[in-house]
């Protein structure tokens, strides 16, 4: 193993699109890699529906992000077992097996038995307003703040193993500007998406929020490339998959992170660097 390593916890595979030109280029410099991801993506319309019906769709997008990992050269991941919750106000929020009805305790303890295991210094995670308001993306959210504190108190889940306390927790979402150009370019469009009625306002982080932007301009053909990988997505869904082919590279050259906890100092303005200060 690496004596440095990167974890990224989320709620549904490609949501890892968001930091993957951070794992390229970690990785790069020989830093050890790692998802996690609370549900299969199970819950929502697939781009071709002679392929995926809804019984399959979560293992179709599970291939699908091992495929992505390969790309990204991820090589552990870990999948929770949930189910994916849906949007918003939806009947897939009522199943008993979606992850907001999952015992916190539950999620929390399975999340602090990979941070045992694996022994991330960096964690990654949603910021608050899960990017759009995904409920799952949410829900990961507190449960990753929840974990990162308690894989560190031994007192808690014993049975996993020693305490072990991360050095840093970043959230990563996209640039208010990237949501604001994105906004605007879709505005006069005929098609729906879940951009359209964000709240511009609280979607994405400010200026003043980025603690690291994070060049990764030279990883963008393995960047698109890991995203081809999900075959199954609609991309009326996703607009950036629409925009001009210049916008979509400068919307990929960027990756944004906001410090959250740190037990090794605050990072400095312009140092952009995930592992600053980590021995």
């Amino acid at each position: 193993m690496s004596t440095k390593r990167l974890l990224g916890v989320f709620a549904h595979p490609d949501d890892e699109g968001l930091i993957s030109g951070a794992l390229l280029k970690y990785q790069a410099l020989g830093i050890e890699t790692g998802l996690v991801y609370a549900t299969r993506g199970e819950v929502g319309e697939a781009s071709d529906s002679i392929l995926a019906a809804p019984n399959n769709l979560g293992e179709i997008r599970e291939g699908e992000m091992r495929d992505a990992a390969e790309v990204l050269n991820v090589q552990h991941l870990w999948f929770l077992g949930y189910r994916d919750s849906g949007m918003p106000d939806t009947p897939a929020n009522q199943h008993p097996e979606a992850l907001i009805n999952a015992s916190a305790a539950e999620v929390i303890g399975k999340l602090v038995g990979i941070i045992r295991e694996f022994r991330p210094q960096v964690i990654i995670t949603f910021d608050e307003s899960g990017g759009y308001g995904h409920p799952d993306h949410i829900t990961i959210y507190k449960y990753t703040i929840g974990a990162f504190h308690a894989a560190a108190d031994g007192d808690l889940y014993p049975e996993l193993g020693p305490g072990y306390s991360a050095c840093k927790l970043y959230y990563t979402s996209y640039s208010r500007r990237q949501v604001v150009m994105m906004s605007e370019w879709i505005q006069d469009q005929a098609f729906d998406n879940v951009f359209k009625n964000l709240d511009l306002e609280h979607s994405g982080f400010d200026d003043n929020q980025i603690s690291v932007l994070l060049d990764v301009e030279p990883w963008q053909q393995e960047k698109k490339r890991s995203w081809d990988m999900h075959r199954s997505e609609v991309d009326s869904v996703l607009p950036i998959l629409r925009l001009p082919r210049e916008l979509q590279r400068k919307w990929r050259s960027t990756e944004y992170f906001q410090l959250a906890t740190s037990r090794v100092g605050n990072d400095t303005v312009g140092e952009n660097d995930l592992f600053a200060r980590i021995p």
